[in-house]
């Protein structure tokens, strides 16, 4: 089959099936009738197992260790739970600093809902200029 169809039967945009392609996780053959190349079974298999791991957040560097790992014969299981463990970790830290850019916006709505609009001449915006960050508070307090 070719991109096109590979991408369709596993509901991906033909740019996907090609990046894939590129960076050498799937290996398709060339026709020698028209130069195309042609996708397997094998690539539709591997194709999936792809999908899936970037699902759970995997990297393409990831993959292809995962990948490499089985193709010298070893069980990539280990390896997998070593990155999906450091994914997780990463992930982690980003919701945390996600859930603080929250609380500071929100404080913020909550400050600015009683500040006039309108800058000062030497201000840019004296809504941002003037907030008062909670969780730098917290943290000063808590050093006090």
């Amino acid at each position: 089959m070719y991109v096109k169809q590979l991408a369709k039967l596993m509901g991906v945009t033909p740019d996907t099936v090609r990046h894939y392609t590129r960076v050498g996780l799937l290996n398709p053959i060339r026709s020698e009738e028209n130069g195309y190349q042609e996708y397997t079974a094998s690539d539709q298999q591997r194709l999936k197992f792809i999908i899936s791991s970037r699902q759970l957040g995997f990297s393409v560097k990831d993959i292809q260790q995962i990948i490499d790992e089985s193709q010298q014969g070893n069980c990539p299981c280990p390896l997998t739970r070593k990155l999906i463990t450091k994914r997780l970790e990463e992930t982690e830290a980003l919701f945390q600093e996600t859930l603080k850019l929250r609380t500071r916006m929100q404080a913020a709505l909550a400050q600015w809902d009683s500040s006039a609009d309108g800058a000062n001449a030497s201000d840019v915006c004296s809504l941002i200029e003037s907030f008062v960050d909670p969780i730098d508070n917290q943290m000063n307090e808590g050093e006090a």
